[in-house]
């Protein structure tokens, strides 16, 4: 399986973004998927999963302002992003949620908040 970020952009603190994350093979197979982003000189962090069920959860730093969704069918996982700050500036990638299980990185989608 491979993964290919898109939705990401310059948007004003407060603002919203709807990131996608296509697969291009079946993602049914992977029970929990991951949003992850790295800031510049930062590790690259879990911000929000999803398991197949549609059961969610998130990162201290973002509930309450993202929410993640899943469709299997088209194997795609969302990540809804309001109420955006300055410290949510990152390259956002999605993955396995299980970092033991980790598939090749996709390019990422570069997400900039700033007035």
């Amino acid at each position: 399986v491979q993964f290919v970020e898109s939705g990401g952009g310059l948007v004003q603190p407060g603002g919203s973004l709807r990131l996608s994350c296509a697969a291009s093979g079946s993602m049914f197979s992977i029970y929990r998927m991951g949003w992850y982003r790295q800031g510049a000189g930062k590790q690259r962090e879990l911000v929000a999963a999803v398991t197949r069920g549609g059961t969610t959860n998130y990162a201290d730093s973002v509930k309450g302002r993202f929410t993640i969704s899943r469709d299997n069918a088209k194997n795609t996982v969302y990540l809804q992003m309001n109420s955006l700050k300055p410290e949510d500036t990152a390259v956002y990638y999605c993955n396995n949620a299980n970092e033991g299980a980790l598939v090749d990185w996709g390019q990422g989608t570069q997400v900039t908040v700033s007035s």
